[in-house]
């Protein structure tokens, strides 16, 4: 086992990667800088972006808003989450979100780090400030890829939703 060394990143460091679901990810810790206990990405969003309904099926997620404001469905129901707030998904619960201001800022955890193949494997690297590129075949390829880090359950709950 390699010994864990302290990493320390300023605001706007980190690898940045244009997810191909929507939005850019500065990935502030990979699993391996952990030990595989968790990884850490800050996601940077514009509004009307919106996940389909997924689970993780071995791993929890946690997710900060540090800006703006999503609409988080779990189990069905729906909960307005803006800065300042958080999110709790155990592991193995569907749920998807929408992204209802301008813009947000999340800071997403996932604990084990074993979801951190699915997110690299429908990412690029990328050097620009924003990304709004959907691939959503490399998701669904990249999902198959990774059974135990996500399972895409159908289309996002939010169809007939009006965001201001």
């Amino acid at each position: 086992m390699t010994a864990l060394i302290p990493i320390i990143k300023a605001s706007g460091e980190g690898d940045r990667r244009s997810f191909l679901g929507g939005g850019l990810h500065i990935w502030k810790l990979m699993s391996d800088d952990t030990g595989g206990a968790f990884f850490m990405f800050e996601d940077l969003l514009t509004h009307g972006k919106t996940t389909p309904l997924h689970r993780h099926p071995e791993a929890d997620e946690t997710v900060y808003v540090l800006e703006g404001e999503i609409l988080i469905n779990v189990d069905g129901k729906d909960h307005p989450v803006g800065a300042g707030g958080m999110t709790f998904t155990p592991k193995g619960t569907p749920h998807a979100f929408l992204v209802c201001s301008d813009h947000a800022r999340l800071l997403t955890v996932q604990t084990p780090g074993i979801g951190q193949a699915f997110y690299r494997g429908a990412s690029e690297s990328t050097t620009d400030d924003t990304s709004d590129m959907v691939d959503i075949a490399r998701i669904q390829t990249s999902a198959k890829a990774n059974p135990r880090a996500i399972e895409l359950l159908g289309p996002p709950p939010f169809a007939n939703r009006k965001v201001g």
